[in-house]
């Protein structure tokens, strides 16, 4: 039986922002700086974060490749700069073609195109050489998805990169630590059955609200006066 504390660490995704930037005050209007969230659960985890910290706000559109034969497992992931994150163990114990990993990539990279269009109005991904990013999602289960940004991150040449989530299990700890500049991890545990196990409220997160997300931060950041609850 799974203990009482591991359950509803954050009523919602927003309160997991706010704990969060209370961990990064640090950063707070740090020049050549941003905060980069994964779409979409991430972004709304990022939001919270741009307006404690005072700190732009974008989008890394990142896609989990599915085995072919179970599409909730992930072989790899692919960013939208084209870095693709691999399981190798797992293309091999299902027994993956060439052809079905490239018609998988194929699949998630229309829709990468279609989130690029939909959050940036098809805007490229900002220039992040010799910026300090804090890469954020709403909580690491695989890592596929992130590990695969954060390569995509280290390809752009950034000055530094942290890593912030409000959970994630050990394991992925210990692998985030070896890869970047600062890990912020409000939770770990070694009952993680999924992400959502974490939230009172963990709702599917529409097209809608990531584009509000990014709209009110950029509004927010350009007013002079800070927000505040």
């Amino acid at each position: 039986m799974r203990p009482s504390s591991e359950f509803a660490l954050f009523k919602d995704r927003h309160d997991a922002g706010k704990q969060l930037a209370q961990r990064l005050l640090h950063h707070k209007k740090a020049t050549n700086t941003i905060i980069i969230a994964l779409p979409r659960g991430g972004v709304v985890v990022g939001y919270d974060i741009s307006l404690a910290l005072r700190l732009p706000l974008d989008v890394l559109i990142t896609r989990k490749l599915g085995t072919p034969s179970n599409p909730e497992l992930a072989m790899g992931a692919l960013a939208e700069t084209g870095y693709r994150h691999m399981n190798p163990d797992v293309v091999r114990a299902y027994g993956v073609s060439k052809a079905e990993l490239e018609e998988e990539i194929r699949r998630q990279q229309t829709e990468i195109d279609r989130r690029i269009g939909r959050y940036r109005d098809g805007r490229p991904l900002p220039c992040l050489k010799g910026q300090t990013v804090i890469l954020v999602d709403d909580g690491i289960a695989t890592g596929a998805t992130f590990f695969a940004s954060l390569g995509a991150l280290l390809k752009a040449e950034t000055a530094r990169t942290v890593a912030a989530v409000p959970v994630a299990p050990p394991r992925v700890l210990t692998e985030l630590k070896a890869l970047v500049d600062e890990v912020v991890v409000l939770h770990t545990s070694e009952w993680f059955f999924g992400i959502g196990q974490f939230y009172e409220e963990f709702l599917q997160v529409e097209d809608n609200e990531v584009i509000g997300c990014l709209e009110d931060a950029r509004v927010a950041l350009s007013s002079k006066t800070e927000v505040t609850e």
